[in-house]
């Protein structure tokens, strides 16, 4: 029996297409913020419930760049946030590349 194949995950980088930095420089925490409520089984209450990013959208720096990383599954979960984000990245003219961000490996003895 075969696996179904992993969301795909969208890059949004915080370099224009232009090739310069995006600014301001919290963009990314800020965006990935805005979309902290989208959350498997959807958002929950009470104390610190708004701690934390969902796992659907979250800020990371891969080489030194900052980005947000979106997962497709945001798209069946709520397509307006996920319209939201990529508009985002489409107004602001940023670089945007669809991939699959692997877990980091452990060393071994």
């Amino acid at each position: 029996m075969s696996q179904p194949p992993k969301p795909r995950e969208v890059f949004i980088q915080g370099v224009t297409l232009e090739g310069r930095a995006f600014r301001p420089s919290d963009w990314a925490e800020r965006l990935a913020g805005a979309m902290s409520c989208f959350r498997p089984g959807g958002a929950k209450g009470g104390i610190g419930a708004h701690i934390g990013y969902s796992p659907y959208c979250v800020p990371r720096v891969i080489n030194g760049v900052k980005c947000v990383i979106v997962n497709e599954e945001l798209k069946s979960i709520e397509p307006m946030a996920w319209d939201f984000v990529m508009n985002f990245a489409r107004d602001n003219h940023l670089q945007v590349a669809e991939a699959c961000l692997l877990p980091e490996r452990s060393e071994r003895p």
